[in-house]
C-alpha cells in the first residue's frame, strides 16, 4: 500500500514531537508521501524546513503557501502581492495555494476580512495554475459561491476541499466545481454516519484522503496527537464504506493526490 498524506502540518509536528520518529513510523504504514500545509506567510520557513526534512527522511514532501482563516486578519494585510512573493521565494517547493477559506463557526477573523483574503488566494491560484487547498466550515454557501466566481474569472482554477465535514450543497457544489473532496480522521468517529455517507458519494475519482496532523486523530487512536501515519484508519474506513479493498482505495487517493499536486 502507498498512502499520499494530502495535508499534514509537519512544522506543528517538528515543533511538538520527535519529527523523525514520526517520519519512520509514516514509511512503515506505508505512507510515502505528505503535502505540508501552510497556514501564515510569516511561519514558511518552518513550513519548508519540515518537508526537506521529511523528503530526507525518505518520505516525499513539498508545500503550500497561504493564510488560514483563522490568521486572515493578522496575515493577509499583504494581499495579492505577498502572497506572489512568497510563492516566487519558496520556488519549486511550493505544490499548492492555502491553506484558505472561510470559517464562520469560530470566526477568528472577521468574515469579511475572510472573504477578502480567500479572494486573494484564489486569484493567486487561477495566475499561477496550482491547486487551492480550501478550508471551509459554516460556510458552504459562500465557500461554493466565490469559487463558482473564481472559476468564471479562471477557467482552470482547481483545488480540494480539504477535511470536508460538510454537507451535501458543499458536496454538490465542490464536485460541481470540478474539484475534490478530502476526508480526514473524522470519518472515522462514531458519531460520523451523516459523513460516512456522503463520503460513499464522492466519485472516486475526486477522493482524496489527509491527517490535519497534529489534529483530528482517527478512531482508534482519538485523543493523542496526530501524525501522519495514521491516514491508514481513513483509509481502511472509506474501503469499507464503499465496499472496496484497503489497497484499492490508498492507490486511487494516491494518483488523485499525484494529478492535483503533481508528480514529485
Amino acid at each position: 500500500m502507498r498512502i499520499f498524506d494530502t495535508h499534514c502540518h509537519l512544522d506543528y509536528l517538528a515543533r511538538d514531537a520527535d519529527l523523525a520518529a514520526v517520519l519512520s513510523r509514516a514509511r512503515t504504514a506505508g505512507v510515502s508521501r505528505v503535502l505540508t500545509i501552510a497556514t501564515t506567510l510569516s511561519g514558511m520557513d518552518a513550513v519548508r524546513s519540515a518537508a526537506s526534512a521529511a523528503t530526507a527522511a525518505g518520505v516525499k514532501s513539498r508545500c503550500t503557501a497561504g493564510v488560514h482563516p483563522h490568521e486572515a486578519e493578522a496575515e493577509g494585510g499583504g494581499g495579492v502581492e505577498a502572497l506572489r512573493d512568497c510563492i516566487a521565494a519558496c520556488g519549486d517547493g511550493v505544490a499548492g495555494v492555502g491553506e484558505s477559506g472561510l470559517d464562520y463557526y469560530y470566526n477568528h477573523s472577521a468574515p469579511d476580512v475572510q472573504r477578502r483574503v480567500f479572494s486573494d488566494h484564489i486569484r493567486v491560484a487561477g495566475e499561477t495554475g496550482l491547486p487551492l487547498v480550501v478550508h471551509s466550515r459554516d460556510a458552504e454557501s459562500d465557500t461554493v459561491a466565490m469559487l463558482r466566481e473564481g472559476i468564471a474569472e479562471w477557467s482552470g482554477l482547481r483545488g480540494v476541499i480539504h477535511c470536508f465535514t460538510g454537507g451535501r450543497e458543499l458536496l454538490e457544489g465542490a464536485l460541481g466545481c470540478d474539484f475534490y473532496v478530502s476526508l480526514s480522521g473524522i470519518v472515522t468517529f462514531r458519531r460520523s454516519t451523516g459523513l460516512r455517507e456522503l463520503a460513499g458519494e464522492v466519485p472516486l475519482d475526486r477522493l482524496l484522503v489527509e491527517t490535519d496532523a497534529p489534529y483530528l486523530s482517527p478512531e482508534p487512536v482519538r485523543g493523542r496527537v496526530n501524525e501522519p501515519a495514521n491516514v491508514v484508519h481513513t483509509v481502511c474506513c472509506l474501503a469499507g464504506v464503499r465496499g472496496m479493498e484497503a489497497d484499492a482505495l490508498a492507490e486511487a487517493a494516491w494518483r488523485n493526490g499525484v494529478e492535483l499536486f503533481g508528480d514529485w
